[in-house]
Protein backbone atom coordinates (compact mmCIF):
# COMPACT_ATOMS: atom_id res chain seq x y z
CA UNK A 1 0.00 0.00 0.00
CA UNK A 2 1.45 3.29 -0.97
CA UNK A 3 2.26 5.76 2.20
CA UNK A 4 2.27 9.37 2.43
CA UNK A 5 6.31 10.28 3.07
CA UNK A 6 7.83 13.22 3.79
CA UNK A 7 11.59 14.61 3.10
CA UNK A 8 12.96 16.55 5.70
CA UNK A 9 14.77 19.05 2.97
CA UNK A 10 13.78 22.11 4.51
CA UNK A 11 15.05 20.89 7.91
CA UNK A 12 18.61 20.41 6.69
CA UNK A 13 18.94 22.77 3.90
CA UNK A 14 21.07 25.47 5.52
CA UNK A 15 21.39 23.64 8.78
CA UNK A 16 23.10 20.78 7.53
CA UNK A 17 22.12 17.13 8.13
CA UNK A 18 23.14 16.65 11.55
CA UNK A 19 21.39 14.18 13.82
CA UNK A 20 19.78 17.26 16.25
CA UNK A 21 18.42 18.69 13.18
CA UNK A 22 17.21 15.97 11.21
CA UNK A 23 15.56 15.03 15.12
CA UNK A 24 13.78 17.63 15.27
CA UNK A 25 12.14 17.30 11.73
CA UNK A 26 11.64 13.08 13.01
CA UNK A 27 9.76 14.45 16.07
CA UNK A 28 7.58 16.57 14.08
CA UNK A 29 6.68 14.14 11.28
CA UNK A 30 6.02 11.89 14.49
CA UNK A 31 3.53 14.48 15.74
CA UNK A 32 1.56 15.40 12.37
CA UNK A 33 1.16 11.35 11.61
CA UNK A 34 3.95 10.61 9.09
CA UNK A 35 4.70 7.33 8.91
CA UNK A 36 7.72 7.39 6.24
CA UNK A 37 10.49 9.53 5.51
CA UNK A 38 13.29 9.69 2.78
CA UNK A 39 15.65 6.90 3.67
CA UNK A 40 18.99 9.45 4.14
CA UNK A 41 21.37 7.48 6.55
CA UNK A 42 24.26 9.58 8.13
CA UNK A 43 27.81 8.47 7.11
CA UNK A 44 28.40 7.33 10.80
CA UNK A 45 25.73 5.33 10.99
CA UNK A 46 25.06 1.69 9.86
CA UNK A 47 21.49 1.12 8.17
CA UNK A 48 19.91 -1.10 11.02
CA UNK A 49 21.27 1.75 13.50
CA UNK A 50 19.16 4.61 11.20
CA UNK A 51 16.31 2.28 11.08
CA UNK A 52 16.06 1.55 14.82
CA UNK A 53 16.24 5.56 15.38
CA UNK A 54 13.93 6.79 12.68
CA UNK A 55 11.47 3.58 14.19
CA UNK A 56 11.77 5.79 17.46
CA UNK A 57 9.83 8.11 15.71
CA UNK A 58 7.22 5.77 14.60
CA UNK A 59 8.86 6.02 11.10
CA UNK A 60 10.13 3.77 8.50
CA UNK A 61 12.61 4.49 5.43
CA UNK A 62 10.80 5.42 2.19
CA UNK A 63 12.41 5.96 -1.21
CA UNK A 64 15.88 7.91 -1.24
CA UNK A 65 17.90 8.94 -4.26
CA UNK A 66 21.17 8.99 -5.63
CA UNK A 67 22.07 11.77 -7.46
CA UNK A 68 25.29 12.68 -9.66
CA UNK A 69 25.98 15.53 -12.30
CA UNK A 70 26.31 12.63 -14.90
CA UNK A 71 28.57 14.80 -16.30
CA UNK A 72 32.77 15.69 -17.02
CA UNK A 73 32.92 16.87 -13.68
CA UNK A 74 32.99 12.86 -12.14
CA UNK A 75 34.63 10.00 -12.70
CA UNK A 76 32.12 7.26 -13.95
CA UNK A 77 34.22 4.37 -12.55
CA UNK A 78 34.03 6.23 -9.23
CA UNK A 79 30.26 7.40 -9.47
CA UNK A 80 29.49 3.33 -9.83
CA UNK A 81 31.46 2.54 -6.89
CA UNK A 82 29.57 5.44 -5.06
CA UNK A 83 26.37 3.81 -6.80
CA UNK A 84 26.83 0.25 -5.40
CA UNK A 85 27.37 1.38 -1.71
CA UNK A 86 24.50 3.45 -1.65
CA UNK A 87 22.41 0.13 -2.79
CA UNK A 88 23.74 -1.72 -0.19
CA UNK A 89 22.81 0.34 2.20
CA UNK A 90 19.22 1.01 0.67
CA UNK A 91 18.59 -2.71 0.14
CA UNK A 92 19.66 -3.28 3.93
CA UNK A 93 17.26 -0.88 4.84
CA UNK A 94 14.39 -2.78 2.99
CA UNK A 95 13.59 -0.72 0.04
CA UNK A 96 13.59 -2.03 -4.11
CA UNK A 97 13.75 1.12 -5.50
CA UNK A 98 15.58 4.63 -5.43
CA UNK A 99 15.43 8.20 -7.67
CA UNK A 100 18.01 8.84 -9.64
CA UNK A 101 18.72 12.50 -10.61
CA UNK A 102 21.13 14.84 -11.93
CA UNK A 103 21.60 18.10 -10.26
CA UNK A 104 24.15 21.27 -9.81
CA UNK A 105 25.06 22.16 -13.69
CA UNK A 106 26.59 26.20 -12.69
CA UNK A 107 24.89 27.59 -15.77
CA UNK A 108 21.80 25.95 -15.00
CA UNK A 109 21.84 26.84 -11.71
CA UNK A 110 22.65 30.59 -12.56
CA UNK A 111 19.64 30.60 -15.07
CA UNK A 112 16.88 27.78 -14.62
CA UNK A 113 14.49 25.68 -15.93
CA UNK A 114 14.99 26.42 -19.80
CA UNK A 115 17.96 24.16 -20.67
CA UNK A 116 21.05 27.01 -20.31
CA UNK A 117 23.65 25.80 -22.27
CA UNK A 118 22.66 22.76 -24.11
CA UNK A 119 25.31 20.64 -25.60
CA UNK A 120 24.27 17.40 -27.26
CA UNK A 121 27.15 15.60 -26.66
CA UNK A 122 27.23 16.41 -23.04
CA UNK A 123 23.34 14.88 -23.05
CA UNK A 124 24.78 12.08 -24.95
CA UNK A 125 27.26 11.33 -22.37
CA UNK A 126 25.14 11.97 -19.58
CA UNK A 127 22.65 9.27 -20.76
CA UNK A 128 25.17 6.56 -21.06
CA UNK A 129 26.58 7.44 -17.98
CA UNK A 130 22.91 7.22 -16.29
CA UNK A 131 22.23 4.19 -18.13
CA UNK A 132 25.56 2.27 -16.37
CA UNK A 133 24.99 3.77 -12.83
CA UNK A 134 21.15 2.35 -13.31
CA UNK A 135 22.48 -0.50 -14.30
CA UNK A 136 24.57 -1.24 -11.56
CA UNK A 137 21.72 0.01 -9.11
CA UNK A 138 19.70 -2.73 -10.33
CA UNK A 139 22.20 -5.24 -9.90
CA UNK A 140 22.39 -4.99 -6.47
CA UNK A 141 18.93 -5.08 -6.15
CA UNK A 142 17.27 -1.35 -6.78
CA UNK A 143 14.65 -0.39 -9.20
CA UNK A 144 16.17 2.90 -10.53
CA UNK A 145 13.79 5.98 -11.53
CA UNK A 146 14.60 8.83 -13.08
CA UNK A 147 13.78 12.24 -10.76
CA UNK A 148 13.11 15.29 -12.67
CA UNK A 149 14.99 17.89 -11.15
CA UNK A 150 15.79 21.60 -12.14
CA UNK A 151 19.60 22.62 -12.18
CA UNK A 152 21.14 19.48 -14.00
CA UNK A 153 21.84 17.92 -17.39
CA UNK A 154 18.08 16.53 -17.77
CA UNK A 155 16.24 19.47 -17.11
CA UNK A 156 13.88 20.02 -19.82
CA UNK A 157 11.15 17.68 -21.71
CA UNK A 158 13.41 17.29 -24.53
CA UNK A 159 16.36 15.91 -22.02
CA UNK A 160 14.23 13.82 -19.91
CA UNK A 161 12.09 12.35 -22.74
CA UNK A 162 15.59 11.39 -24.73
CA UNK A 163 16.96 9.93 -21.73
CA UNK A 164 13.75 7.58 -20.87
CA UNK A 165 13.53 6.76 -23.97
CA UNK A 166 16.55 6.10 -25.66
CA UNK A 167 17.41 4.28 -22.30
CA UNK A 168 13.69 2.20 -22.30
CA UNK A 169 12.03 0.77 -19.11
CA UNK A 170 14.20 -2.27 -18.85
CA UNK A 171 16.95 0.02 -17.85
CA UNK A 172 15.50 3.22 -16.05
CA UNK A 173 11.84 3.45 -14.60
CA UNK A 174 9.95 7.14 -13.52
CA UNK A 175 9.94 8.99 -10.16
CA UNK A 176 9.05 12.29 -11.48
CA UNK A 177 8.31 15.50 -9.39
CA UNK A 178 5.55 17.27 -9.91
CA UNK A 179 6.82 21.09 -9.23
CA UNK A 180 10.05 20.73 -10.75
CA UNK A 181 8.43 19.36 -14.06
CA UNK A 182 5.97 22.63 -13.89
CA UNK A 183 8.78 24.70 -13.39
CA UNK A 184 10.39 23.16 -16.22
CA UNK A 185 7.14 24.05 -18.75
CA UNK A 186 6.00 20.12 -18.78
CA UNK A 187 2.47 19.90 -17.72
CA UNK A 188 2.95 16.59 -14.78
CA UNK A 189 -0.23 14.89 -15.72
CA UNK A 190 1.07 14.34 -19.45
CA UNK A 191 4.46 12.84 -18.50
CA UNK A 192 2.86 10.71 -16.18
CA UNK A 193 0.57 9.52 -18.28
CA UNK A 194 3.39 9.11 -20.99
CA UNK A 195 5.25 6.95 -18.55
CA UNK A 196 2.57 5.32 -16.84
CA UNK A 197 3.68 1.96 -17.33
CA UNK A 198 7.51 3.09 -15.04
CA UNK A 199 6.09 4.66 -12.78
CA UNK A 200 7.74 3.65 -9.30
CA UNK A 201 7.65 6.36 -7.60
CA UNK A 202 6.47 10.64 -7.13
CA UNK A 203 7.18 13.13 -4.93
CA UNK A 204 4.14 15.46 -4.94
CA UNK A 205 5.70 19.32 -4.88
CA UNK A 206 3.61 22.03 -6.11
CA UNK A 207 4.56 25.99 -7.23
CA UNK A 208 2.99 29.16 -7.47
CA UNK A 209 2.68 31.19 -10.88
CA UNK A 210 4.53 34.05 -9.68
CA UNK A 211 8.45 33.12 -10.47
CA UNK A 212 7.23 30.59 -13.76
CA UNK A 213 8.14 32.98 -16.66
CA UNK A 214 10.90 34.76 -14.24
CA UNK A 215 14.50 35.04 -16.25
CA UNK A 216 16.21 37.12 -14.17
CA UNK A 217 16.49 34.65 -11.06
CA UNK A 218 18.85 32.35 -10.54
CA UNK A 219 17.73 29.07 -8.60
CA UNK A 220 18.75 30.06 -5.09
CA UNK A 221 17.22 33.67 -5.43
CA UNK A 222 13.59 32.18 -6.91
CA UNK A 223 13.93 29.23 -3.71
CA UNK A 224 14.74 31.46 -1.23
CA UNK A 225 12.07 34.26 -2.54
CA UNK A 226 9.11 31.62 -0.60
CA UNK A 227 7.19 32.33 -3.87
CA UNK A 228 8.64 29.12 -6.18
CA UNK A 229 7.43 26.49 -4.21
CA UNK A 230 4.36 26.09 -2.89
CA UNK A 231 2.36 23.05 -0.68
CA UNK A 232 0.53 21.00 -2.45
CA UNK A 233 -2.80 22.38 -3.65
CA UNK A 234 -1.92 25.79 -3.12
CA UNK A 235 -0.12 26.19 -6.56
CA UNK A 236 -0.62 26.08 -10.02
CA UNK A 237 0.23 22.13 -10.62
CA UNK A 238 -3.28 20.66 -11.61
CA UNK A 239 -3.30 17.75 -8.89
CA UNK A 240 -6.68 16.06 -9.93
CA UNK A 241 -5.34 15.14 -13.29
CA UNK A 242 -2.00 13.90 -11.81
CA UNK A 243 -3.91 11.87 -9.90
CA UNK A 244 -6.29 10.79 -12.57
CA UNK A 245 -3.06 9.85 -14.35
CA UNK A 246 -1.33 7.20 -11.57
CA UNK A 247 -1.80 4.29 -12.89
CA UNK A 248 -4.69 1.78 -10.35
CA UNK A 249 -2.00 -0.71 -9.59
CA UNK A 250 0.63 2.26 -8.63
CA UNK A 251 2.64 0.63 -5.76
CA UNK A 252 5.15 3.55 -4.75
CA UNK A 253 4.91 5.84 -2.00
CA UNK A 254 4.02 9.47 -2.18
CA UNK A 255 6.40 12.03 -0.89
CA UNK A 256 5.83 15.56 0.26
CA UNK A 257 8.53 17.49 -0.62
CA UNK A 258 8.64 21.39 0.08
CA UNK A 259 12.02 22.66 -0.21
CA UNK A 260 11.16 25.90 0.85
CA UNK A 261 7.94 26.46 2.93
CA UNK A 262 5.70 29.37 1.61
CA UNK A 263 4.91 29.64 5.62
CA UNK A 264 6.66 30.59 8.48
CA UNK A 265 7.09 27.19 10.37
CA UNK A 266 8.77 23.62 8.58
CA UNK A 267 6.16 22.02 10.70
CA UNK A 268 3.02 23.66 10.07
CA UNK A 269 4.17 22.79 6.16
CA UNK A 270 4.43 19.87 6.49
CA UNK A 271 1.20 19.66 8.94
CA UNK A 272 -0.48 21.59 5.64
CA UNK A 273 0.94 19.26 3.13
CA UNK A 274 0.19 15.92 5.07
CA UNK A 275 -3.73 16.78 5.82
CA UNK A 276 -4.18 17.50 1.67
CA UNK A 277 -2.15 14.43 1.20
CA UNK A 278 -4.30 12.44 3.14
CA UNK A 279 -7.57 13.91 0.91
CA UNK A 280 -5.81 13.56 -2.22
CA UNK A 281 -5.37 10.05 -1.82
CA UNK A 282 -8.68 9.26 -0.74
CA UNK A 283 -10.63 10.93 -3.21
Amino acid sequence: MSRIAANPIPYWARAGKTREVLAEAFADFQEIGFTAVKADVPDDMTAGQYQDWIAGYGLSPALSLFNSPFDETVVLADELERAKRFAAVQVALGLDRTMVSSMGRPERLAAPAVGTGFDAGRLDRAIDACGQVSRVLAAEGLRPLHHSHVGGVFETEHEITTLLDDLGPDVIGVGPDTGHLRWAGIDPAAFITRYADRLGGIHLKDCFADLLDRRDLSYREATDSKRLWAEPGLGVVDFDAVRAAIPADYDGDYMIEVDEPSVASKKESHRMSYAWAQQWTAS
